[in-house]
């Protein structure tokens, strides 16, 4: 645990109960501070009740009164499509608002540091798609080389549920656009912007306040290294506002999985499955990314290319990080390869929960039976017709099968309903050589708790067909 400095003896008020207000409200204890928590939901507040928390209704008047600070769950809105109302009262009162991440910023360091040679170290990815997959295979690469990791934020545990960071030890975080938006603090040491595609725009009214919220933790965080994705103009336009000097492009590393990239800057590329590093106009290192089971298709690539970025930062071997990538297994719900019968391969990538996300699976695999629908996104599957000429045949569920069905066109399909049938159906009609992929292009909040429990719904009709 991190204990939250600077509220020792303070009254702070924590917003939504979760696993990061959970985190929150005992690292705020832990510090010495009195926190009062609040969920809206009953049995968020049990939980933490039977946990020993002190619950405080920040819903009644005055329930701010001797507050100091406000700690906001990532889910919980701040300001678009509306603030909550213990939001807006907190800024009435003239209460701070912060959130778990701006916490950890600012008590990360510890009087222990001082008698440490090397320091440790902040990687923070945040982007669209693809910042799970990168967190965790920096992860991966740093642990199977020996180097003391710890991987938090937006995937595994909280930010202030992680141990002290040891001597040189390096913390990596997932952070998405909620988390970024609010920080008071945000001083990662190296900062990941892998791409930009519409989503959450509801959150921060329109894709500018979605973008600006990312940008946050380059511009106002002030990382050493900054590694841009540069596919979409929203990295190349970031990149080039923190390019520092002629020539060297420091302290920018451009990656793109579109295209080799020109200057005599450092950067990383992957183009037809090989990965090149280059730097001042020479090329220093390559790495073929092919046969690399756990980094399936160009937007693995783009994952592939900003780890290396990282590790190669932190100041690790080419040959040892090639080493690590191929031994990456993957991520549950993210192109995870489940298995194969008959010639038929079966693939989870419930992660993909827009329209981008699903083109990227759909451009890795071949011949594919793809299973989607759910609870629809703001301008559905239409944007992506040039991804679904490997699709064979669409199986529609959920709410959004209707409309999804429309924007498909010509393409084979049916609607399912249910995930259950759909698989069947795909199943029944599949073909050796062809791939049954979930990549829903919606979320899962219509017929399942979240992506993992449809991706574990999934996971457990295919296993269940592999042992048949």
């Amino acid at each position: 645990m991190i204990p939250v400095r600077g509220y020792r003896g303070h009254k702070v008020a924590v917003l939504g109960l979760g696993r990061s207000g959970m985190a929150t409200a005992r690292a705020l204890q832990a510090g010495g501070a009195i926190a009062l928590c609040w969920d809206d939901n009953e049995e968020s507040r049990a939980r933490a009740e039977a946990e020993g928390l002190s619950l405080h209704d920040l819903r009644r008047d005055r329930a701010l009164d001797d507050v100091v600070a406000l700690i906001v769950s990532p889910g919980i809105p701040h300001l678009y499509p509306a603030p909550h109302p213990v939001v807006r009262a907190a800024w009435e009162a003239g209460v701070v608002v912060d959130n778990d991440i701006g916490l950890f910023f600012r008590s990360f360091s510890s009087p222990d540091w001082d008698d440490f040679e090397t320091l440790p170290k902040v990687v923070a990815v945040t982007g669209s798609n693809g910042k799970s997959t990168t967190s965790a295979l920096i992860h991966h690469i740093l642990r199977e080389q020996g180097r003391a990791s710890q991987l938090a934020g937006n995937i595994g545990r909280g930010v202030l549920d992680i141990a002290p960071a040891q001597e040189g030890e390096v913390i990596v975080l997932e952070l998405s656009s909620y988390q970024t938006e609010l920080a008071r603090a945000l001083a990662p040491d190296i900062a990941v912007f892998l791409n930009l595609s519409p989503d959450h725009l509801d959150r921060h009214g329109g894709i500018g306040g979605y973008f600006a919220a990312k940008r946050r933790l380059f511009i106002e965080g002030g990382p050493e290294r900054a590694i841009i994705g540069v596919d979409e103009d929203e990295g190349r336009f970031l990149a080039s506002q923190l390019r520092e000097g002629a020539g060297s492009g420091d302290p920018v590393i451009r990656i793109s999985a579109a295209r080799r990239l020109k200057g005599p800057d450092w950067t990383v590329h992957a183009r037809k499955g090989f990965l090149a590093e280059w730097r001042r106009g020479r090329q220093v290192a390559a790495i073929d990314l092919r046969d690399m089971r756990g980094l399936p298709g160009t937007h693995n690539h783009q994952n592939a290319c900003a780890a290396y970025a990282v590790c190669r930062s932190l100041g690790l071997a080419p040959r040892l990080i090639e080493k690590s990538l191929a031994s990456y297994p993957g991520l549950p719900h993210r192109a995870q390869f489940l298995g194969e019968r008959d010639g038929v391969r079966f693939v989870n990538d419930s992660k993909a929960t827009n329209a981008d996300a699903a083109a990227r699976a759909l451009a890795a695999f071949g011949n594919i039976r793809w299973i989607l629908g759910g609870q629809g996104k703001e301008g559905g599957i239409a944007g992506i017709a040039e991804q679904m000429q490997n699709v064979r045949k669409a199986y529609l569920i959920g709410e959004a099968a209707p409309v999804y069905a429309a924007q498909l066109g010509d393409l084979p399909h049916e609607i399912c309903e249910t995930l259950e049938r759909a698989f069947a159906r795909a199943v029944a009609e599949a073909e050796a050589g062809d791939t049954v992929l979930l990549a829903p292009a919606a979320a899962s909040f219509d017929q399942y708790r979240d992506f993992e429990a449809r991706g574990e719904a999934f996971m457990a009709l295919v296993v269940a067909h592999l042992g048949a």
